[in-house]
């Protein structure tokens, strides 16, 4: 399909993607928390934000890491995590400027998470590099930034109020869950299979010797094909989570 109108004001691309950085904001700031509390080095949790830009594969790669668990299993619990970030690029090449070369392909592609792949495909034009660009700039830069600044804070505070902050993170994780789990029984049974697989490794960890590595990929594996197999979606059907 050709496409004859292309949005590519880098002012536009600034626009919307300043809703999406102040999202970021909050959430790389419990990461950077978090991987304080590891015994991480702020540099390197700045870096792995920098360089990754992926809530779900960062905290999952931040519990492996400090479960001492081998390339393997992070290899594995990566290509589960981000699997759906090759099918979100391969749909966004049916909306950029069709003009664009391979090597800005590649550069965007850095930039393509959940909510800049929603918003870029939601527009009824095409895009291009500089908006694409624009669009990417602030949430990199928000999702750094908050990974900073929560090891930083992190590093200076007290150890009963990191501990006190520490259980906000969780409460925060079930902030994120809860709103999807309340508009869709899919996802609700996906969580809750998601859980219990994983509990019932927690409860046999003194017989069942398995990384935590393996135990993410294996909870999600379970959770994902049990949903597929219950709630399987028809060709041409659409879903609105």
């Amino acid at each position: 399909m050709v496409i004859y109108v292309i949005e590519n004001r880098f002012q536009k691309g600034i626009q919307d993607g300043l809703p999406i950085a102040l999202g970021y904001l909050s959430v790389s700031f419990a990461f950077g928390m978090m991987a304080a509390n590891q015994g991480m080095p702020l540099w390197a949790s700045v870096m792995i934000s920098f360089t990754n830009l992926t809530s779900a594969g960062q905290f999952a790669a931040l519990s492996i890491i400090a479960a001492g668990g081998s390339m393997i299993e992070m290899a594995l619990s990566q290509f589960i995590i981000n699997l759906r970030y090759f099918l979100m690029s391969l749909s966004l090449t049916q909306k950029v400027d069709e003009r664009m070369g391979t090597v800005k392909r590649m550069i965007i592609s850095h930039g393509v998470t959940d909510e800049i792949f929603a918003v870029s495909t939601s527009r009824n034009e095409g895009v291009g590099f500089a908006y694409m660009v624009a669009l990417m700039l602030l949430p990199i830069i928000g999702w750094t930034l908050g990974t900073f600044l929560g090891g930083a804070v992190s590093s200076l505070l007290p150890m009963t109020l990191r501990d006190a902050l520490g259980i906000m993170i969780y409460g925060m994780f079930l902030a994120i869950i809860l709103p999807p789990c309340h508009r869709s029984r899919e996802i609700f049974m996906v969580v809750i299979i998601s859980s219990l697989t994983s509990c019932v490794f927690q409860l046999a960890s003194s017989i069942i010797k398995i990384g935590s590595g393996f135990v993410i990929i294996i909870c999600t594996i379970v959770g994902a094909g049990i949903g597929a197999w219950l709630y399987p979606v028809e060709q041409g059907e659409e879903t609105h989570e």
